[in-house]
């Protein structure tokens, strides 16, 4: 399972052989099934998940406990609650797996020691940084300057395979919307 990772990273830089060995040593893997919490704001761990097979859904809560979808983790894709990572602060996300789910998993501490250890990995992970804020400066761009069929067109333009693997009330709070709205752009479109 590891070669899913390391394909993954040697897209962005190079790795030796003894820092794959070095690496290997600092993974766990885990299946996580459908519908199942692995991350909670009370949590007092901090892990950083890598998708090898499944989905994974970030989100948080407001005060009458309506979930507000902020990311969703693919295969290849990273998710972690970033303030727990990189501030050792309290978490606040929850994470869940949308559908059966297999991990590679890498710890706080293991997270920076690969980092000191191996100058790619530290490269590595500023390039996956820089991605995942470029990518939420995007989206915070489109819930402040389209409406939201718009959101909802491009967004299903962009990643087509999300449409079928996540429930719409997922989609629609990560875009901003409500699912009868989805509901309805879709009938329009029908």
């Amino acid at each position: 399972m590891i070669t899913y990772l390391v394909d993954h990273i040697s897209k962005y830089v190079p790795l030796i052989p003894d820092e794959i060995k070095f690496l290997e040593q600092h993974l766990v893997f885990r299946k996580v099934g459908k519908k199942k919490k692995i991350y909670h704001p009370t949590d007092t761990f901090s892990e950083n998940y890598f998708v090898i097979e499944g989905c994974l859904r970030l989100y948080s809560k407001d005060e009458e406990c309506k979930e507000r979808t902020i990311q969703f983790a693919i295969e290849n894709w990273w998710m972690f609650d970033p303030r727990s990572i990189s501030l050792n602060g309290t978490p606040n996300f929850y994470i869940d797996a949308i559908e059966e789910t297999t991990l590679i998993v890498i710890s706080r501490d293991s997270w920076n020691l690969l980092g000191s250890r191996i100058p790619a990995l530290e490269h590595y992970f500023r390039i996956i940084f820089h991605r995942a804020y470029n990518a939420s400066l995007w989206r915070i761009n489109h819930i402040f300057c389209y409406q939201g069929s718009e959101r909802y067109y491009h967004f299903t333009k962009l990643f087509p395979s999300f449409v079928q693997r996540i429930p719409q009330y997922m989609l629609a709070s990560y875009l901003g919307l409500t699912p009868e709205f989805i509901s309805m752009i879709r009938a329009k479109k029908s």
